[in-house]
């Protein structure tokens, strides 16, 4: 909803949740879009997202050279910090009064759908206290798990990263045959473990495995996949998101958790799925069971590496990122007092996009998930999700075998 004029006041940007390779393009998007704006006085940086707006530590942006914006754009990560805080209404009136000391009447919070779900409950606190007060969420997030968005900014880049270490493990498995394991970020969508299959370029190339939330997991059924899948090519690369879970929901890393009594959670509930090898190494132990001690299984988690990695962006996805945060700006200094924007694909050849002003509450504390036509035999992705994932990741190396 657009109100008739745009108030004066100053702007606040934060960052939020895990940080990405191209999350600052989206920062500096936003500056881009706000320089030059009559409205906007002083466009300052949250440090550390909300926990830095309560404290009231802000960067000033407005008078950074473009030469030192270009540059930031580029390097991975939260350029502003993140923090992982799920504001609740004591939280939110401590943001209110800080928006309010510091005459802030734009706020742009770049993260997933927690955040947009903050974006929201800050902007709803606002209006309570009539407070004209324009909020906008900027899409972030690798899990690429953001309703009415074709894909979300820093999952291009991610998939980019996964795609290439799995043509890299495809080689190592197929130079040393045996049994490989790699464990995928993914909580409730599949996305990135998808993009394991993009590099497939001959028909016996991994992953010959892929396993993803969108599917209830059984291990009986796990075991009997990798056997004849060893069988028949005298090795397996597989692919497993982090999340994948039981018939009942539950996920397989917080049930050995569990079990050893060690279930961390942060600020929004979710329990920590990255950053231990638990799940690769009981996925192990279940192959050498099933198979025999002496098999050769390797397991590796990709973990955090996925995030950030320097080197392995995609043009598209950081084009993107930055797209949407200037198109935030501008929506919010054209009278929309909140919102989120949506990247929706218009036509796949030639590829484009367009950028949506959608509401809050679209978006907020929803979760999309990998189409099921793109699961095969519930234990692979088909062909089929190249045409949507190509472009998005862009060129990858051209590898080649003299055994195909």
């Amino acid at each position: 909803m657009a109100s008739n004029q745009s108030p004066r006041g100053n702007a606040v940007i934060g960052q939020s949740g895990g940080p990405t390779a191209v999350i600052n393009q989206s920062l500096v998007g936003v500056v881009e879009g706000l320089r030059g704006k009559p409205m906007v006085e002083k466009i300052l940086g949250a440090h550390h997202a909300v926990a830095g707006i309560v404290k009231n530590d802000f960067i000033e942006l407005q008078d950074l050279s473009q030469d030192k914006l270009d540059r930031v754009a580029k390097t991975p990560s939260a350029a502003l910090g993140s923090s992982r805080d799920k504001p609740d209404a004591d939280y939110c009136k401590k943001i209110f009064d800080a928006f309010e000391k510091n005459n802030v009447r734009y706020f742009f919070y770049i993260g997933g759908n927690d955040s947009s779900d903050t974006c929201r409950i800050v902007q709803e606190q606002a209006a309570a206290n009539n407070y004209e007060l324009h909020a906008f969420h900027v899409p972030k997030t690798i899990d690429n798990d953001l309703v009415l968005n074709d894909h979300t900014p820093g999952f291009g880049s991610a998939a980019k990263f996964v795609a290439q270490a799995f043509m890299g493990d495809n080689l190592d498995n197929k130079a040393l045959p045996g049994i490989k394991i790699d464990v995928v970020m993914g909580r409730h969508a599949g996305f990135l473990t998808a993009a394991s299959m993009l590099g497939r370029k001959y028909e016996d190339d991994g992953p010959h495995l892929v396993y993803v939330p969108e599917v209830p997991f059984s291990i009986e059924q796990f075991q009997k996949d990798v056997e004849a899948t060893y069988k028949r090519l005298s090795r397996c690369l597989i692919a497993v998101s982090e999340g994948i879970h039981d018939e009942h929901g539950t996920p397989i890393a917080v049930k050995l958790a569990e079990k050893d009594g060690n279930v961390e959670r942060d600020a929004h509930g979710n329990p920590q799925l990255s950053g231990t090898g638990a799940l690769g190494d009981y996925l192990s132990k279940a192959v050498k069971e099933h198979l025999g001690p002496k098999t050769r299984v390797r397991a590796d988690t990709f973990g955090y590496l996925q995030r950030c990695f320097a080197g392995c962006v995609s043009p598209t996805d950081a084009a993107e990122a930055r797209a949407a945060g200037r198109c935030a700006a501008e929506l919010a200094t054209s009278g929309e007092t909140s919102g989120s924007i949506a990247i929706q694909r218009v036509s796949d050849s030639p590829y484009k996009v367009e950028y949506k002003h959608i509401k809050l509450t679209d978006v907020a504390a929803k979760t999309q998930v990998l189409d099921k036509k793109y699961i095969v035999n519930d234990n692979n992705i088909s062909d089929e999700f190249k045409k949507y994932l190509g472009p998005i990741v862009g060129e990858l190396p051209d590898v080649e075998s003299l055994t195909n």
